[in-house]
């Protein structure tokens, strides 16, 4: 898998695609929720772009990060 771990604290965790070029970042909000965001820089070869969802579960968003971390990955790593 091309994604490496770039920030893990007791409130954001978030990944690197090894181009530099996309992040994927879970957070867990003081209300209880926690937010999935995928951020994709216009420099990358797919070209900008962005994406969150809140979901009520720790587990759910882990389920949202590895899918994004799946359909984002590079084809040749």
């Amino acid at each position: 898998m091309s994604w490496h771990n770039v920030r893990a604290d007791d409130r954001i965790t978030e990944w690197e695609r090894s181009d530099g070029t996309v992040t994927i970042r879970l957070r867990h909000s003081p209300n209880g929720t926690w937010t999935v965001r995928l951020d994709r820089l216009h420099q990358s070869d797919e070209g900008r772009g962005y994406r969150r969802e809140r979901l009520d579960t720790e587990e759910a968003a882990r389920e949202v990060v590895a899918a994004w971390q799946d359909e984002y990955d590079l084809e040749d790593e």
